[in-house]
């Protein structure tokens, strides 16, 4: 548990590190997104990655790494749009964004350790393309419950399908580092 918990850090960290970069690049402009334009977006990033996969070769130069942590930051964006869903600025302070970056980073991990304790790091034994078609149902999980107007009746909420992204990309990392 100690390697995967010491990885994951490693992939959190090149996440955060391009996160960071990106936004004193562009600002907070992704604050305009509503969580239906977030979710498309992974979609996106997610699509294009099956895609690399099923056909086994790509047009696009960017690696599909850059995919996975696309999917990651996607996801944080997705966590600090809900909690800041009453916050009408549009712009945001470096600092509090990249503590907010680490608050769902770590809220990810936690969710993640528990379920490796439970489940014990069944991820391991799993294939990217996996990782990959688990990211797309859970895209397709959270596009429903926004068409529910985020009603749900049993199931968990937006939030949880992006912390479970969140990981499933992060192993998906892993496995592409190992």
């Amino acid at each position: 548990m100690n390697k995967t918990s010491n990885q994951y850090d490693t992939a959190i960290a090149v996440c955060k590190d391009i996160f960071i970069k990106k936004m004193k690049d562009y600002g907070t402009a992704w604050r305009v997104l509503r969580t239906s334009s977030i979710t498309d977006q992974i979609f996106i990033k997610a699509q294009r990655i099956r895609n690399i996969e099923d056909k086994g070769t790509q047009k696009v130069n960017d690696d599909v790494r850059s995919e996975y942590v696309g999917i990651v930051n996607y996801s944080i964006i997705g966590l600090i749009q809900l909690d800041l869903k009453n916050d009408s600025r549009m712009e945001l302070p470096t600092d509090e964004v990249a503590k907010l970056f680490e608050k769902y980073a770590n809220e990810a991990k936690s969710l993640m350790e528990n379920k490796n304790h439970d489940y014990g790091e069944a991820w391991r034994d799993m294939r990217v393309s996996s990782l990959t078609d688990l990211i797309l149902m859970k895209l397709l999980r959270i596009k429903q419950i926004e068409d529910n107007k985020g009603e749900t009746i049993i199931s968990e909420g937006i939030d949880a399908n992006f912390h479970d992204m969140i990981n499933y990309a992060i192993f998906a990392l892993i496995k592409l580092n190992e």
